[in-house]
Order: structure tokens, then sequence, then C-alpha cells
């Protein structure tokens, strides 16, 4: 086994999911993650936590959505059993990370609003989402498998004391601001964050993030206006998607086109009402993922990209006993910044052409 394999499963164990001994941890474990499950047990066997694995494969949820006819119920007995969990660990690796291309958009919309209720019990839990590094996520990423196992590692083996740290910089800024403004190529964007706590995303619970690799500052953005546009290619619900087009008003989603995948887009749109509002500004800080991979999980962390997610607002980032946006749906969307570009927080620029101005190069 890869030593990395190992290292990856120790900095999830104990710096992401900060498991504790006698910890109820369900392992959800993807096909080709068979190497990073066993690292991960023998991990969760030293600390004294228990163990149960499930599998999770597209496959095998095509399948099932594919003949499923009738009216989709919540599944209580999912949902109970995260309700009993302390600690839920997600090690993605898939055989094809289309499989669920020809699932239909309604079918997944119902599939998905049904279970709002199983993920709400699954965010209560000290949850992360993390991958191994598969040769179907290299193919995605147009890479020879190894070339995108050291690119794996680089985005998820960090110093992430010092990333939390930096990134804390960041995190004050949106803190301490009342409105955002996006300008780029095709985009200029504005969005309220008063009220709102940014999150320093540095892939730990500690942090109230839940990602590994991770690498963001996000927050939950209201009454956006103007439109935006996402140059980065990516896939959503197993379709390709490129060149995408939002124009905001009061809030809402108005209009909007895309050069490949539009009707993806708009089964987006059209899951709830909430679907049409932001539930997310994320702005990428993790220098270890240098290229697009088409896996979100690395994409919307790269450096020199901003992202924002449609529906669903993260709890973290609301004040208490306020709800945000709500929707059965998130799902991200991203720009690159790295030139032309700017980020300003109330009036003053944060970030120009992918620098920020407490990093050399930049130019206010």
């Amino acid at each position: 086994m890869d030593e990395r394999v190992r290292e990856h499963a120790e900095v999830l164990i104990d710096w992401s999911a900060r498991v504790e001994e006698g910890d109820d941890v369900v392992l959800s474990v993807g096909p080709d993650a068979h190497d990073l499950a066993v690292a991960v047990a023998e991990k969760l066997g030293e600390r004294g936590a228990n163990l149960l694995a499930t599998y999770s494969s597209g496959e095998v949820t095509r399948a099932y959505l594919r003949e499923y006819d009738g009216e989709f119920d919540e599944p209580a007995h999912e949902r109970a059993l995260y309700e009993h969990a302390d600690v839920v660990l997600s090690l993605g690796g898939g055989r094809n990370t289309s499989a669920m291309a020809d699932v239909s958009g309604d079918t997944r919309q119902a599939y998905d609003t049904a279970r709002a209720g199983v993920r709400e019990a699954r965010f209560d839990t000290r949850w992360v989402s993390t991958i191994h590094p598969t040769r179907a996520l290299a193919q995605q990423a147009n890479m020879a498998y190894e070339e995108y196992r050291d690119f794996a590692y680089d985005a998820i083996l960090r110093d992430w004391e010092s990333l939390a740290e930096e990134m804390g910089r960041m995190k004050d800024v949106l803190d301490g601001g009342s409105e955002v403004r996006l300008v780029s190529g095709g985009t200029d964007l504005s969005m309220q964050i008063d009220d709102r706590t940014a999150v320093n995303s540095a892939a730990s619970v500690a942090y109230d993030s839940h990602n590994l690799p991770s690498g963001e500052v996000f927050t939950a953005p209201y009454a956006t206006e103007g439109e935006v546009t996402f140059d980065v290619p990516m896939t959503i619900r197993g379709e390709p998607v490129r060149d995408v087009r939002l124009e905001f008003d009061d809030g809402e989603v108005v209009d909007y086109d895309a050069e490949q995948g539009g009707e993806v887009i708009e089964a987006v749109l059209e899951t709830d009402d909430g679907a049409r509002r932001l539930g997310e500004l994320g702005i990428g800080m993790n220098r270890g993922i240098d290229r697009y991979t088409d896996t979100i999980l690395f994409d919307e962390k790269m450096g020199d990209t901003v992202h924002l997610a449609l529906g669903r607002a993260y709890d973290a980032c609301l004040p208490t006993g306020e709800s945000g946006n709500e929707s059965a749906v998130h799902v991200d969307l991203i720009t690159d910044v790295s030139e032309d570009s700017q980020l300003e927080v109330d009036g003053e620029t944060v970030q120009r052409d992918g620098r920020f101005r407490w990093e050399d190069g930049f130019e206010g």
C-alpha cells in the first residue's frame, strides 16, 4: 500500500473528523476506495471507535432509480442510522464518474427532495467527505493515474494549520463586511453578507469544515444582484456543463443560459424555490490544487477561483436561530479569477487577478 494512503487516513481521523474513543462511526465506502477504507478502519480500531461500514455506488443507485416506479418516501431507516452516529466518513471512489448520466432529472429531483431529512441527520454529525484517487477520476481529469495520485495527495496532505492561519485573514475580512462585489469578464455581481459568519474551511470539523481536501473560505450571501459567468467546465449530475451565465434580480435567478448543459441548469433551478437563490459564496485558497479536474471536491478549493452555489445555505454561516436559504440541492459553479478580475468587500479590493492583498504581487 502506498504510504500516502495511510497518511490520508491519519489526516482524516485526527485532523478532519477528530474521532475519539467510543465514537460511533459510519464509514461510507466507494467501489474503488478499498485501500483507503482499510487504512481508515485500522486507524479507527487503534482509536477504539465503533465502526459500521456501508457501500456507496453510483451504479447501484442508478440501477435502483431506473427501475423504481412511484413516489419516493423518506428513507427513515437511513435517517435513523445517522441520527445514532457521532461521525460519518464518506470515501468517494467510483468506477464511473458518469454512472448516473441516464437517470432523468425529474427522478433525481424527486429522490433528492425525499432525502432532505437524511441529509439533515447526516449534517448533525461530525461528517467529512474525501476521495481516494482512482483511475476513473484520473481519466475525468485527463491525467495519467500516477500523475493524478500525486496531484490528489498534494492537495490532501497539506500543512493544514498554516493554511488555516492564512485563510483566517480572508474570514476576518468577510466577517467584518457587508457587501461583496465580484467583477470579471462577463461578471458584475453584488451580494450582501452582513450578519453572516464566514467559515474558514480548513478541512476539519473544528473549523466547521467537512471536506478533505478543503482550502476555501465561504459564507452565505443574500440579496444578490447582477450577472455572473461560470467559465470553469464541470460535470453536474453526470452531464458536462460549460460557460453558464446567471442573471439575478432581488436575490433570484431571473435568466440563465449555458454553452452546454443548459437543461441540467434548468433542472437544478426547478428543484424548489430555494434553488433559484444562492446558498454559498466560496473563495478558493488551496494552492496545492493547480489545475481543473472536473471534480468539485478539488476544483472549488483551487486558488484563483470563486464559486457560488445554488440552493441550500449552511447553518454555520447564519446567526443562531436564523434559517438561511433552504433547498433540496446545493450545486456549485466556478469562475476563474486569475486574470482581469477583482473581488471587493465594501468597496475595497481584497483580491485582484487571483492575488490577495497580503500576498506578493498584489496590485491594489
